[in-house]
């Protein structure tokens, strides 16, 4: 018997522990975006979180060095490449890459090398580096070619998206627009790619790929060593002539549509219908898919669910890290009311490290730069210990009562959900093999039936 709370979560995932049969290999595709998140901050929850709960990556913000400013944008408008930023320094950045994978996490970092800046008005970066809107001294100079100018009055900014042209040679608001077909610009983008790789990062997550042709990245990333780990922002927009699927021969994509779909079915009550999403020809294949429920973007645009949902937030977490399609990203950022807010910092700009509170959960009401820590939420964290104990066993045993949900992955783990208000009593049928297991999603002592002789392996 299995009961749930309404809009609450139940799961299991644990060899019983009289069991000898041999687990699966641990399955560690899960990563974490810590947006702007110090690198000091990151390497010590490398250590002390991501490593211990199954995380297998990071992403980071953007390190390059940027415009001055409070709001958290100013980071994706690059002044230089040099490695220092309002978030560490080159050497610390270097730090942090080394304590990640010495914890088994590898790093993958933002990088912006569609675009500069958008500021009309010339200024000095983070780092002391001057500039003007099409001019960076050692860097790019519009008298060299190095920029788009596509002629769209009024201001050369991106008009019709249904226009590839527009999209790829255009401005996005105002952001001065790299000429990346040009060979001179390649190799300047390669030696700062490159220059980050120096430091042992493992990969790139692309900023705004869609406004570069793909034959442009393309030209980029495969002059990068083998293995280096690549990821593109291409948001699929319907009627559109710029899809994701151009730029899968040299990477991952993230799939966007994925938290969108499982916002509407979730506030709708569609469960099932979340477990079954990229099963459709409208999605990436599952080898080439990074989701997750929300970003830095959407969780400032609405068009996903956020911490602030609640209940219905964490549901989606744990539907994404308990099916098989795609690679699964939780995010993790800081409270704001205004969503040009940036990071709490300190009088010199610079980001504060994060800290984590102590009760940090859905139920916790979270003040204006308050870290939310959500990979931290004692059910997304028990989520990823989840999905590590599965491995790559298939989908199996599904049930569905009203709100209800569950489903199991192979012979080891079995989630149940239920989105509706009403506690649920059920007997719930698995692929479970006979033994004591752990509720993952209860706490790190809970157990889900009786204990064997020696307890339950897991720790939660």
């Amino acid at each position: 018997m299995l009961v749930a709370l309404g809009l609450a979560v139940g799961a299991a995932a644990c060899a019983p522990a009289e069991d000898d049969t041999p687990e699966p290999a641990a399955s560690r595709d899960v990563g974490v975006q810590l947006f702007q998140w110090t690198w000091d901050a990151i390497g010590r929850e490398c250590t002390d979180r991501l490593g211990p709960a199954g995380y297998g990556w990071v992403l980071t913000s953007p390190p390059q060095e940027h415009v001055r400013g409070e709001e958290w944008w100013t980071a994706y408008q690059p002044v230089s490449y040099r490695l220092e930023s309002r978030l560490g320094t080159r050497a610390e950045l270097a730090a942090m890459v080394g304590t990640c994978h010495d914890a088994g996490v590898d790093v993958v970092v933002d990088a912006v090398i569609n675009h500069m800046t958008g500021q009309d008005e010339p200024g000095t970066g983070w780092a002391g580096s001057p500039y003007s809107h099409y001019d960076y001294p050692g860097t790019w100079s519009d008298a060299a070619g190095d920029f788009h100018h596509c002629g769209v009055p009024p201001a050369d900014d991106i008009a019709d998206y249904r226009d590839a042209y527009e999209v790829q040679h255009c401005e996005l608001v105002n952001l001065a627009d790299l000429a990346t077909g040009r060979p001179a610009v390649q190799d300047r983008l390669v030696a700062y790619l490159e220059d980050v790789l120096s430091l042992g990062v493992d990969g790139f997550r692309l900023d705004a790929a869609k406004h570069m042709p793909a034959e442009d990245v393309a030209a980029v990333v495969e002059r990068l060593p083998a293995g280096t780990r690549i990821v593109s922002e291409v948001i699929r927009g319907g009627g559109e002539p710029v899809v994701p699927e151009q730029y899968t021969p040299f990477g991952d994509v993230f799939e966007f549509a994925w938290g969108r779909e499982a916002t509407g079915m979730i506030r709708g009550g569609s469960l099932r219908l979340v477990t079954e999403l990229g099963a459709g020809s409208s999605y990436l294949p599952s080898e080439k898919a990074w989701i997750f429920v929300e970003n830095h973007d959407t969780e400032r645009g609405g068009s996903t669910l956020a911490y602030p949902d609640g209940a219905p937030y964490v549901l989606a977490n744990v539907l994404m890290l308990a099916t098989g399609y795609g690679r699964p990203v939780v995010y993790s950022g800081y409270a704001f009311s205004d969503r040009d807010a940036g990071p709490e910092q300190d009088g010199d700009g610079a980001v504060l490290d994060a800290a984590c509170p102590d009760d940090a959960g859905p139920e916790r009401a979270y003040a204006d730069g308050e870290w939310v820590c959500q990979h931290r939420w004692r059910a997304v964290e028990g989520m990823v210990g989840w999905r590590s104990a599965v491995g790559d066993d298939p989908v199996g045993a599904r049930w569905e009562d009203g709100d209800a949900l569950a489903l199991s992955r192979g012979e080891r783990g079995t989630v149940v959900v239920n989105g509706g208000d009403a506690t649920l009593e059920a007997r719930v049928p698995t692929t479970l093999r006979d033994g004591a297991y752990c509720d993952v999603l209860a706490g790190p002592t809970a157990a889900a039936g009786p204990a064997g002789p020696d307890g339950p392996r897991c720790a939660g």
